[in-house]
């Protein structure tokens, strides 16, 4: 880092998800967007001098060599992420990876495990997992606000088209390692009990990918959740966390800006708002910061254990669906 405690991030991509994060590091105290690397010279320029990022490489190699870059955030299609992480990871460089994290469940292993043996930083970035509301939704229910949870409901949504990311096997493609993954994480920041059973159904796309998805969960604990996910359609993306004496509804699982609690007979209670704020991609920066200072292998609010306990459970939905990358061979 540099003397004043800054992170300088390097960015793999220039798609839209790494402008996502560009626009978010233009704007963060205390981490910068300080180089991009695409497959060539030419994108990587562009997106440099439109987003004022100081160092622009044609290959990711290049960007891994900067002794400069303190952490490198891997923005490409999740196809591309095993490669790219590992090669990262083999220059000794901390890793901050889009999700869904790998292809499947051998590469996410795979990789935490040249991680662990190379003692260098990795985490994921779902960026859920790091913002405020998922605080202040785990106090509401410690505080007993809503009494027992007893069924969790979540939906995620998005009209995409005929994306090649969404339809092309190659890609690894299908609404669940894009969307679904999220569905998934709802259940999961909210309660950690071992799941007793999963099952789900999905619609195809003509090339073999999940288009639209439903997955039942049912927990240890006694709770049930139907989570649902869609590259087909616009989905209305609201969380609710239905227990004994009320429930939470959160306005949009993929980006949390409120969360309404009800009381008994869906008596309205009150409606809290989540802090202002960037884009909210800062809370998974700032994590990655604090993490290394802190000289961490791992982020507490996304540790590798969890990461690949969902890589798992959705390698097993896809095998149910027979929806398969070539990467699973």
């Amino acid at each position: 880092m540099k003397k004043d405690g800054t992170l300088r991030v390097g960015i793999i991509g220039t798609g839209w998800i790494a402008e996502k994060a560009a626009i978010t590091l233009k704007e963060l105290t205390g981490c910068e967007a300080y180089a991009v690397g695409s497959r060539t010279k030419e994108t990587a320029e562009a997106f440099a001098v439109k987003w004022s990022i100081p160092q622009a490489y044609g290959t990711y190699g290049e960007l891994m060599a900067d002794p400069d870059v303190d952490l490198v955030y891997v923005g490409t299609p999740h196809s591309h992420h095993y490669d790219v992480t590992r090669d990262a990871l083999l220059a000794g460089k901390p890793c901050l990876v889009e999700k869904a994290f790998m292809a499947n469940l051998r590469q996410a292993r795979d990789i935490v495990s040249l991680a662990h043996k190379q003692g260098v930083f990795l985490a994921e970035a779902i960026w859920t997992r790091y913002q405020p509301a998922v605080g202040m939704v785990r106090r509401l229910i410690e505080e007993g606000r809503i009494g027992d949870p007893k069924l969790i409901t979540a939906t995620l949504g998005y009209s995409m088209g005929q994306k090649a990311r969404i339809m092309r096997p190659d890609l690894c493609g299908g609404a669940l390692l894009d969307l679904g993954v999220y569905a998934i994480n709802f259940v999961r920041m909210f309660t950690d009990a071992d799941i007793a059973d999963i099952d789900g159904r999905c619609v195809k796309s003509d090339t073999g990918m999940d288009l639209t998805n439903a997955i039942t969960i049912i927990l240890k604990n006694g709770i049930l959740a139907n989570v649902q996910s869609s590259a087909a359609c616009v989905g209305d993306n609201i969380g609710v966390i239905a227990g004994t004496s009320g429930n939470l509804i959160i306005d949009n699982i993929n980006n949390p800006q409120t969360i309404t609690v009800n009381g008994p007979n869906r008596t309205y209670v009150e409606t809290l708002k989540v802090p202002q704020q960037i884009t909210g991609y800062e809370y998974q920066f700032t994590a990655c910061r604090q993490a290394l200072i802190d000289g961490k292998l791992e982020p507490s609010e996304m540790p590798h254990s969890e990461t690949l306990y969902i890589m798992q459970l959705m390698d097993d939905l896809r095998r149910k669906w027979d929806v398969r990358y070539p990467m699973d061979d």
